[in-house]
């Protein structure tokens, strides 16, 4: 894979509170950053698991590790260790995502027989 999405800032904190490392008992993740990217590919895309790309691995492994690492409280630690700095890049509101409700709008609410 040519193209991360993390930095290699931000891979070098998350890279010491990842599972699986050398020197941990019972079995270690081969690649934990292809792992991470891949994790991070189903949550940018949207796509169900199924539609992995092979070239992060076995759907159902990633899956498997992925619940793994929920249960085991990971994802906190990481998401702690990198949001001292937030990317702003791609934080933007416009009126095509937030909308008013109707009551906010003045509109009249109720039903009523008008003459």
């Amino acid at each position: 894979m040519n193209r991360f999405v993390l930095t290699d800032a931000q891979w070098a904190k998350m890279e010491p509170l990842c599972l699986g490392k050398r020197g941990d008992p019972g079995r270690s993740g081969e690649d934990n950053r292809r792992f991470v990217e891949a994790v991070l590919w189903i949550a940018r895309t949207g796509s169900p698991w199924r539609d992995l790309p092979a070239l992060f691995g076995n759907w159902s492994t990633m899956y498997t590790r992925f619940r793994d690492w929920v249960k085991a409280d990971v994802w906190k630690r990481l998401f702690d260790a990198v949001c001292d700095e937030p990317d702003m890049e791609y934080a933007m509101v416009d009126a095509t995502i937030v909308k008013v409700h109707r009551h906010g709008q003045g509109a009249k609410g109720g039903l009523r027989a008008r003459p």
